[in-house]
């Protein structure tokens, strides 16, 4: 699949650019690969730098801390889902089509184009399942949202409320179901692969297809 990616990041996340150079396109590339092998929690810029070949001050010269860093990650693979959710949906005029091909694009891993995308997309998925709520659950959270930074995360949000919208224009909480949407295919892929009990996913079956059914199914009973 064959497309130009043209999305910038709000510039309150870092302190230098990191596509400005080539040290900070590997430190963003490094962080995602270490996040994803080790979790969030046990990711320092010290390990970083030594992944990267660099100093930590040089990591802090692109971000304030790691959660900043993690901020930047998640606001990418928002913005290139929202871009790819608006490239998919360009030439559909059905919004059951449109909310089916959503919980698709929310469920599964993110297809790729041919070589363009600088990022490990799967190991992205996997972070955002796993770390997302960790940049918004956080005793500064509205200090840091006047910055704008979570601006991808409700761009998304809206384009599906939009959907949401065309498919029961009377619907009172198109951006609660929206925000839910997301939220819950996030849970239940995690629950379903960790904490089975917590979700009605058989032993045998795919997980995706599972919560890409489940999401199916409450947005028919929402909306019907």
């Amino acid at each position: 699949m064959e497309y130009q990616l043209n999305f910038s990041l709000n510039n309150n996340i870092y302190l230098r650019d990191p596509e400005s150079s080539e040290l900070g396109k590997l430190i963003v590339r490094k962080a995602i690969e270490l996040i994803y092998e080790m979790g969030y929690e046990h990711f320092t810029f010290k390990k970083l730098a030594l992944e990267v070949g660099t100093t930590e001050a040089s990591i802090y010269r692109y971000f304030k801390n790691k959660h900043f860093l993690l901020v930047y990650i998640l606001n990418w693979y928002w913005s290139y889902l929202d871009f790819l959710l608006m490239f998919h949906l360009k030439n559909i005029s059905n919004p059951k089509l449109k909310i089916r091909k959503v919980i698709e694009l929310l469920t599964r891993e993110l297809p790729t184009d041919s070589g363009k995308i600088k990022y490990n997309i799967s190991y992205l998925n996997q972070i955002v399942i796993r770390e997302s709520s960790k940049v918004y659950l956080v005793k500064e959270i509205n200090e840091i949202n006047q910055a704008q930074v979570f601006k991808p995360f409700k761009d998304l949000c809206n384009t599906i409320a939009g959907i949401i919208l065309e498919l029961d224009s009377e619907y009172p909480y198109p951006h609660s179901l929206s925000s839910t949407l997301i939220e819950t295919s996030h849970n239940q892929q995690f629950f379903s692969s960790h904490l089975k009990r917590l979700t009605d996913v058989k032993s045998d079956e795919n997980v995706s297809g599972y919560v890409a059914a489940y999401l199916e199914n409450l947005v028919s009973r929402v909306l019907e």
